[in-house]
């Protein structure tokens, strides 16, 4: 089962920011530095993600609508349900942190690569993922005024407002600029992947820090963790379970039903972390947290899952083609 190291990195951040947490000025200049990293993540999204070539995947329409579907749909359901486990089994921040988790969009890079392991439709998944992460930039932060309104730390106008100049504006700005900016983002996707993971761990460790300081963290305790685990492990396997045999119900294939299982049951890291320090300001530390631990337990098992079904008897690989191989080379790292 493979460990994450950028989840290593994402964990020791969190420590530093327990052990050194900004004060004072020093808070400010990292406040201000993660809404710059935050603004020109979702820049760089913009400039990798080719909306023309995610748009052309809906000729697949049956797909991408059941994976938005399980992604926007079954998800913040399941979410809802989870309300029941407050106060018992979940605290009321944590179960906000649940609940954002349900609302975030699939990943791309993770689902492309377990799709291709397993044999699946390689270029449905890449489609499916890149048409998640586009509709997730519009979906995500409205879900969240509609399901967490003002628990969500304050959603209001304003919050909305920093919605649209830190996230919206900035995507926008890198899709209208990729007809110049494309290529070199596409030859330098190591070193801007560099960047996006470093601008992720400010977000991190300012949103921890502000935690610290405030005093969230006494909130939590290692049995509450444990619970949150355990609930997010049930989440994840129904939602393994539902894609699978969903897909089998729906009539498609073995290969559509790979990518269908891999895109729709899973959760991105990379574009749920600033959403949440936009959406929850001074809570973000707690609402981060579950999308934190979900990730690292969707990689492990579906990593496992991948690999067995790799020796189903089935025909050959689906590669990817035409578009759908250009779209592969622009996502990059930022779609994690």
């Amino acid at each position: 089962m493979p460990i994450d190291p950028y989840i290593v990195l994402l964990l020791g951040t969190v420590g530093l920011a327990a052990l050194f947490p900004a004060h004072g000025t020093g808070a400010d200049v990292a406040s201000g530095a993660s809404t710059v990293a935050i603004a020109f993540l979702f820049f760089l999204y913009g400039a990798r993600l080719s909306t023309r070539e995610a748009l052309d995947g809906l000729r697949h329409w049956r797909l991408h609508g059941t994976v938005l579907a399980c992604t926007f749909v079954i998800f913040p359901v399941l979410g809802l349900a989870a309300r029941g486990l407050v106060p018992v089994v979940l605290t009321q921040p944590l179960y906000q942190g649940l609940l954002f988790l349900t609302l975030v969009p699939s990943t791309i890079q993770s689902s492309i690569a377990f799709t291709s392991i397993a044999r699946g439709n390689v270029p449905a998944a890449i489609c499916a993922g890149s048409f998640s992460s586009l509709v997730g930039i519009l979906v995500t932060p409205l879900l969240a005024a509609a399901l967490l309104g003002s628990s969500g730390g304050g959603f209001s106008a304003d919050s909305l407002m920093k919605i649209v100049l830190q996230l919206l504006v900035p995507f926008l700005a890198g899709q209208v600029l990729r007809r110049w900016i494309g290529g070199f983002v596409a030859r330098h996707k190591k070193v801007l992947g560099l960047v996006d993971r470093g601008s992720i761990l400010l977000v991190v460790y300012t949103a921890f820090s502000e935690g610290m300081t405030r005093g969230i963290w006494h909130q939590v305790s290692p049995g509450r963790l444990g619970a949150l685990l355990a609930v997010e492990a049930v989440l994840l396997a129904v939602m393994l379970v539902l894609t699978w045999y969903g897909g089998r119900v729906l009539g498609f294939g073995r290969e559509d039903r790979i990518a269908i299982q891999f895109a729709g049951s899973k959760k991105s890291l990379a574009s749920g972390l600033p959403m949440a320090s936009v959406l929850f300001g001074a809570h973000a530390s707690l609402a981060v947290l579950p999308l934190m631990l979900f990730h690292q337990m969707q990689l492990m098992v579906c990593a496992v899952i991948a690999k067995r079904r790799s020796h189903d008897p089935a025909g050959p690989a689906v590669e990817p083609a035409g578009p759908a191989a250009a779209s592969h080379t622009a996502v990059g790292t930022g779609s994690r």
